[in-house]
């Protein structure tokens, strides 16, 4: 009888002990879901005050998937805390609300940031993982990690991150749904939303800063062309990348001048540069790898998907995936063995 009576005092200090016990776990779990359910809230509406709409009762309900009661709840919790404001049957953000919106959208975008560019994941991952991380950031957090990556203008896809109070950021371009034919336009964002959509476009290879024409289009498709590539998308896939006017400029690079992913298998080259903009984790992981001006590479392996490519550097076999072998400048060596 003892014995089980020890076992059961046992469990319920384990189980009801105020800051560690399974009850106080339980309850900060049940508050941060609370607060990220809010967060998410006011990231929708500043969204669709963003793209000139108010938010609805329908459209936080598609956005955050709650039952009509528990929406009723946040609404109203959101309205008392000064968050939200009611106008007939739409909802608009309080300064307040749009001040908190902005900072969970600013967390969200310095961390695939982050994600992206210091640590190398890849760009059709890091927009679950920072969905996640943005509420968890405090602003001294973000301020640092905003300094330790220069003060990034945008995130991955494009989109610009907010950095004063007072900024409601807006996602430059135009799809090219609605862009002239045969002009040229070089792609300034990629919605990231929804992401089987966004993983579609990132496995076709499409990435910020390229050149394309959209050469015709139907009902059905847009066809358009990178001047090496020609891609058949869907409307609505082809309306997820939006483009800006394409400024005509002298080659910043002398013409033998070629990126990494276009060393052909088996060949050699010298290393130019890396690509100007390429920064953080990145860039310095490649510099301590050996990629400096003046190194010979030869192109060793291809696997059957193509990515990553193995290469030989300074005697040591470095497997690269296609985003990082784009950053680097090199010059094929003609005839040259390693």
């Amino acid at each position: 009888m003892t014995f089980w009576l020890t076992i059961l005092v046992a469990l319920a200090v384990a189980v009801l002990v105020p800051r560690h016990g399974l009850a106080a776990w339980f309850r900060r779990a049940r508050l941060a879901e609370a607060r990220e359910r809010a967060e998410n809230a006011l990231k929708h509406l500043l969204r669709q005050a963003t793209e000139g709409h108010a938010g609805s009762f329908a459209s936080l309900q598609g956005a955050l998937r709650l039952s009509d009661r528990a929406l009723m709840d946040l609404t109203q919790r959101l309205e008392r805390d000064g968050l939200v404001r009611t106008e007939g049957t739409q909802f608009r953000l309080t300064a307040e609300g749009e001040h908190l919106a902005l900072h969970v959208l600013r967390a969200h975008r310095l961390w695939e940031s982050y994600l992206a560019h210091e640590l190398g994941v890849p760009i059709d991952r890091v927009h679950a993982q920072a969905e996640r991380a943005e509420h968890r950031l405090s602003r001294e957090q973000l301020d640092r990690l905003s300094a330790s990556m220069g003060h990034p203008a945008v995130d991955p896809h494009g989109d610009p991150i907010p950095f004063g109070d007072d900024l409601v950021p807006v996602s430059p371009g135009t799809p090219l749904v609605d862009w002239p034919l045969s002009i040229p336009g070089r792609i300034v964002h990629l919605e990231d939303e929804p992401p089987l959509a966004f993983a579609e476009l990132a496995a076709q290879g499409f990435h910020l800063g390229q050149l394309v024409r959209v050469i015709d289009r139907s009902p059905t498709r847009v066809v358009l062309s990178d001047g090496e590539h020609e891609y058949r998308l869907a409307p609505m896939l082809a309306s997820n990348i939006h483009v800006a006017t394409a400024v005509v400029q002298a080659p910043a690079v002398p013409a033998d001048v070629i990126t990494l992913t276009r060393l052909p298998s088996g060949a050699s080259a010298e290393v130019v540069s890396l690509v100007p903009g390429f920064r953080g984790f990145a860039r310095r992981r490649l510099l301590d790898l050996g990629f400096t001006p003046g190194a010979r590479i030869r192109s060793d392996l291809t696997t059957f998907a193509g990515d990553p490519r193995a290469y030989r550097l300074r005697g040591t076999t470095i497997a690269l995936r296609r985003e990082q072998s784009d950053c680097v400048l090199v010059r094929e060596l003609v005839g040259m063995i390693q």
